[in-house]
């Protein structure tokens, strides 16, 4: 009653490496890949799939869920039996694909294909027979399983056998083999010329609108996502400022969770590399400004318009949306203003799916009330001369998608989308009534957590430290 193995497929469903399953049939497996295969062909959308299926048992098999995730041009598939939460598989699943990143950099079919062996022992080391995780720290895997090189190719080719002599530690002294540190999660024997320690407060912003402007939910995770390159065994102590705006806090294992309890500091000893120190959530209380933007928000409500939960964070823009439809197509008119004064918001881009037989665009993009040009793309793709104003869009013929996109909004800026696009189909044109918006704001937080300071003790060095914000945003605004 747990997990039963991995599967991994290419995206035409064809295996590319699986598990041993030792305790099922050999149809297990192929059962498992049948069904997704047939949810795939039976829906219109993949990412409309459900993402735990139902597996009817073959033989003397009990029936079993499928649970599957997709990563670029890969599909994961983990069958579980008994009476087990699918998050635990989620889990597993999110845990495998970033000890792939780890290894390989970019995931793909032609990458694992490429590094079939490495990929077989990482499946091995992460997963016992049992089907409970086992090994799946980054730095305790890269003594075990060897990070693919040239050298280790060459070595294997010639029939050397380079993990036997790695495992039993022969010639290494203190520091060899997989399990001489005492810490699980940080190698024995670190040693950098530059030692050196970064933080970055990734904050994402998810939120929905309704078509009068009044956020239904804004939620805002966060993770402190740390690079840290630091010989020895350095313990670390790192003190926030307003430590209170972190609710549903989940940490890495280095974390001492008593002095966290205790006075709301994370003290740790890092792993080596790069790893996620903290996830939390924020949720602005009732008595404080309600997004904390620090001071970028015009603080002046839209009338008519209130929040439905006061948990909600602001959005750092507004959105005024003018649609038509007619018989055999419709017009927009899309103003977009940002509720900011001192930050500028990058990498906009907005999105509206126009619907079957969606045609003949024509957009006018502008800053304020000025004009824009626009013109015909090639490639199936109609689009617009980017001018001074910085703005864009274009017009996927395929996915009929409308896409919007501009760099950088000035703060205080006001921008706008207007035009008008024609439907071959008999039946009346039936967009979606959603924008799904995308955005950036770099050197910021919507929770304004600041460090306070860093102790590093246990070392006789004096590392360099950084500390930077970023926020991003998904937001669905409708119509």
């Amino acid at each position: 009653m747990a997990i039963e193995g991995l599967i991994i497929l290419d995206n035409t469903s064809r295996p590319i490496i699986q598990s041993g399953f030792r305790s099922t049939s050999t149809a297990f497996p192929l059962l498992h890949i049948d069904t997704l295969t047939n949810a795939l062909s039976k829906s219109s959308r993949p990412g409309d799939v459900d993402p735990v299926l139902y597996v009817p048992g073959y033989g003397t098999d009990d029936p079993t869920a499928c649970c599957h995730i997709q990563s670029g041009d890969i599909r994961l598939l983990c069958p579980v039996s008994g009476d087990v939460d699918p998050l635990f598989a989620f889990a597993f699943l999110q845990t495998f694909v970033e000890i792939l990143n780890e290894y390989f950099g970019n995931v793909s079919a032609a990458t694992l294909k490429e590094n079939f062996d490495v990929v077989y022992q990482l499946l091995e080391e992460t997963l016992d027979s049992g089907g409970h995780p086992l090994t799946t720290s980054p730095n305790a895997l890269r003594d075990i399983v060897l990070p693919p090189s040239l050298l280790s190719k060459i070595l294997s080719v010639a029939g050397a056998n380079i993990n036997s002599a790695i495992n039993s530690g022969s010639g290494l002294g203190v520091a060899g083999g997989p399990f001489s540190s005492p810490i699980p999660w940080r190698k024995a024997g670190v040693r950098y010329t530059n030692n050196e320690i970064y933080f970055d407060m990734v904050e994402e912003l998810k939120a929905v609108v309704n078509k009068h402007g009044a956020t239904l939910v804004s939620n805002v995770w966060g993770k402190i996502q740390t690079n840290a390159k630091l010989s020895g065994t350095p313990d670390c102590l790192l003190t926030f400022e307003n430590s209170h705006v972190l609710t549903d806090c989940a940490f890495h294992p280095c974390v001492r969770l008593q002095r966290w309890k205790r006075d709301k500091s994370l003290s740790f000893i890092p792993p080596d590399g790069r790893f996620v120190l903290a996830e939390y959530r924020y949720i602005p209380n009732s008595s404080s400004a309600s997004a904390r933007l620090v001071g970028s928000i015009n603080p002046t409500p839209t009338p008519g318009i209130t929040n439905l939960a006061k948990d909600n964070v602001t959005l750092p823009f507004t959105l005024k949306t003018d649609v038509e439809l007619e018989a055999h197509g419709g017009s927009f008119d899309i103003t977009l203003t940002s509720r900011l004064t001192t930050r500028a918001i990058e990498s906009f881009v907005a999105e509206m799916y126009l619907g079957e037989g969606a045609g003949g665009i024509k957009c006018i993009a502008a800053r304020g009330s000025g004009t824009g040009r626009f013109g015909r793309g090639i490639g199936g793709v109609e689009s617009s001369v980017v001018g001074v104003i910085g703005a864009s869009w274009a017009f996927d013929s395929t996915k009929k998608i409308l896409r919007w996109e501009i760099p950088a909004i000035p703060p205080s800026s006001s921008w706008n989308l207007r035009g008008s696009f024609t439907a071959t189909s008999v039946l009346a044109p039936r967009p979606s009534h959603a924008l799904q918006i995308r955005f950036e704001i770099h050197s910021h937080t919507f929770s304004a957590l600041k460090v306070e300071q860093l102790k590093v003790t246990g070392e006789v060095y004096k590392p360099y430290k950084g500390v930077r914000g970023r926020s991003i945003g998904n937001v669905e605004w409708r119509w």
